[in-house]
């Protein structure tokens, strides 16, 4: 127990033994999936891990503490009660407050980077909005990979962001990107996007070299793991851009700016697919936990010699 934080004795004791830990964001569970798919969706992605001898680090805070690891009351309360969404800067506040939250995708790399932890698996990445030139809206994501030696594994990032621009800003911000059996960077929904990758690997093995390199010089930024979903499990490109159609211009309709845009965008995907967009981020969500495992038990064989 830290005082600003505790880590399970699940988790403490895998850490200590250099066992595979993978760590699980909270905010897809509480604010990403409607309920009672969400509890289950939690309980799934942690067996998943578990059933390749991985430790599941799913990461919130409840009362103020931020647990790193959470047992059956703590997933079922983020499952099933109304909580806040933290990113990093909201972290002190809420546990000043002793209030509960769930973590973002900064919030849970932060975290599991103060626990030891070094490999995330989320669904997608946040990134640069639409028209970030005039609203300056720029996820926290990209900003904390910066500065947090974790290895996030995601899906790209969905396609009602700036694909080109949050890739321009990863690469201002050193942060690399390697695309996972891929060289095309993926946009959440469908495997490829229209943006290129400098640099891909084929195995987790690969990966956990490049993390082992990056520990030797001294780099301290992230590594984001492209990893698009399996071709028979994407959605259709041609439906999907039928629907993204749709829903920008009824945001425009609308007259929704600003921050408001994404979150009014994917409840709108949602609706207008009927479904469809949900059961697609589940299927590339399982993908990206088993990759995840992939590479934190790759990483654990080299730490253990």
């Amino acid at each position: 127990m830290s005082h600003a934080f505790t880590v399970s004795d699940e988790v403490a004791a895998a850490l200590a033994d250099r066992r595979p830990v993978v760590a699980l964001e909270s905010t897809i569970i509480s604010h990403g999936l409607p309920r009672p798919r969400n509890h289950e969706a939690a309980l799934e992605f942690e067996a998943i891990l578990r059933d390749t001898g991985v430790t599941p680090a799913t990461i919130a805070v409840l009362d103020g503490v931020p647990h790193i690891g959470l047992d059956a009351e703590g997933v079922r309360r983020i499952a099933q009660e109304e909580l806040a969404k933290a990113s990093v800067r909201d972290l002190p506040i809420i546990a000043a407050a002793g209030s509960s939250a769930a973590t973002t995708v900064a919030a849970t790399s932060h975290l599991a980077a103060l626990a030891g932890i070094r490999v995330f698996a989320t669904g997608g990445l946040g990134g640069v909005h639409r028209g970030a030139s005039d609203t300056f809206d720029e996820s926290a994501d990209l900003s904390t990979l910066a500065v947090t030696n974790i290895t996030v594994v995601s899906a790209g990032v969905k396609s009602v962001l700036d694909i080109a621009a949050t890739l321009e800003r990863l690469e201002t911000l050193s942060v690399p990107v390697v695309g996972y059996g891929t060289s095309v960077f993926p946009s959440f929904w469908m495997r490829e996007s229209a943006y290129t990758l400098d640099w891909s690997v084929e195995s987790a093995r690969e990966v956990a070299a490049i993390m082992r390199a990056q520990d030797a010089l001294g780099h301290g930024q992230g590594i984001v793991v492209a990893n698009p979903i399996p071709v028979e499990q994407q959605w259709d490109p041609a439906e999907h851009d039928r629907v993204l159609t749709e829903a920008l211009a009824l945001a425009h309709a609308a007259g929704v700016s600003g921050k408001a845009v994404t979150p009014f965008l994917l409840l709108k995907i949602v609706e207008l697919s009927g479904g469809r967009s949900l059961e697609v981020n589940l299927d590339l969500a399982r993908n990206n936990v088993r990759v995840a495992g992939e590479i934190a038990t790759a990483w654990s064989a080299l730490l253990r010699g």
